[in-house]
């Protein structure tokens, strides 16, 4: 019964199956709701996990400068630990009920961190040989990687409100996040002033790449409001669960095996050359999809 009970808790923890990797499935989720337990046991909250698993990944990226295939180990080890920590957050947040828009923030931007540490580090290590030219390399990579995670998390988000509504999902507005940035002030409100300055580009920058989603869930909420039938939820979330396969391989697992592969066998340009091609070739493959039934949609709406 108990292990029945572990069961049903650890998948109310999950965001939900649709969305969910098989390497998350069976691993990530299970050891993230175990540090998720911890951290209930000890009052830890859910920011704290997330701002510990940046300090993680910040120290495994920094590992990854050292051409030494130990360091390196240990390098992947911490990533990986940053990871469960990256999952715990979110399942210690769902478990409790702590969520907050902080939290949200903070969860989006700590892969930022991560791989902004990894990029300097495979920079500095490949400098010697290939001088100024793989930093120019490496930006434009980041460049793309930003398009693809916000891509990535954009329609994860737009899934789990088909799927779950309002409660369930994490979408957001630039138009929302604009007004609340107005209604802010920099003296009483610094740092959440400031954090919303930048969510809201970031949400800003999902919305220009999807303008015809945009068009369709806008005429659905003008025509009925937050009470969208059921047979149009069913509908979307159909069109849509085929591409929740190609937002996991955008998102982390995919991409960092290529990453600990290229390290391991001393070519970490590799990695770069990696999310520049395969992965804007699968970004823009996606958005042509989402973009197409979105369309239909709208067309069926209107």
């Amino acid at each position: 019964m108990e292990k029945e009970n572990r069961k049903k808790e650890l998948e109310a923890s999950l965001k939900s199956l649709d969305t969910e990797e098989f390497i998350d499935i069976y691993f990530y989720r299970p050891i993230g709701y175990r540090w998720a337990l911890l951290f209930k046991q000890f009052g830890i909250t859910p920011n704290s996990v997330t701002i510990a698993s940046i300090f993680l990944g910040v120290a495994a990226g920094i590992l990854f400068y050292y051409n030494d295939i130990r360091i390196t180990l240990c390098g992947i080890f911490l990533l990986i630990w940053a990871n469960s920590y990256d999952s715990a957050d979110g399942q210690l947040a769902r478990l409790t009920g702590q969520k907050s828009e902080l939290g949200r923030i903070l969860d989006g931007t700590s892969g930022d961190f991560w791989f902004i540490t990894i990029y300097a580090s495979i920079c500095l290590r490949l400098s010697t040989e290939w001088g100024i030219w793989i930093w120019g390399l490496a930006a434009i990579t980041g460049f793309c990687h930003s398009k693809q995670a916000a891509i990535a998390d954009y329609y994860r988000n737009i899934h789990l409100f088909f799927l779950k509504g309002k409660a369930g999902s994490e979408l957001d507005s630039s138009y929302q996040q604009a007004e609340l940035y107005k209604s802010l002030s920099w003296k009483n409100d610094f740092i959440r002033k400031l954090f919303i300055f930048f969510y809201k580009g970031y949400t800003a920058s999902q919305e220009k790449l999807t303008p015809k989603f945009q068009l369709f869930f806008k005429a659905a909420k003008e025509r009925y409001g937050d009470n969208i039938p059921q047979n149009l939820k069913d509908e979307f979330r159909i069109l849509s669960k085929p591409l929740m396969k190609y937002t996991n391989i955008l998102s982390f697992n995919t991409r960092v095996i290529v990453l600990f592969i290229s390290l391991l066998i001393n070519i970490p340009w590799i990695y770069f050359v990696f999310e520049i091609t395969v992965l804007n070739i699968l970004l823009i493959y996606m958005i042509i999809r989402h973009e197409s039934f979105c369309k239909k949609l709208y067309k069926q709406l209107s």
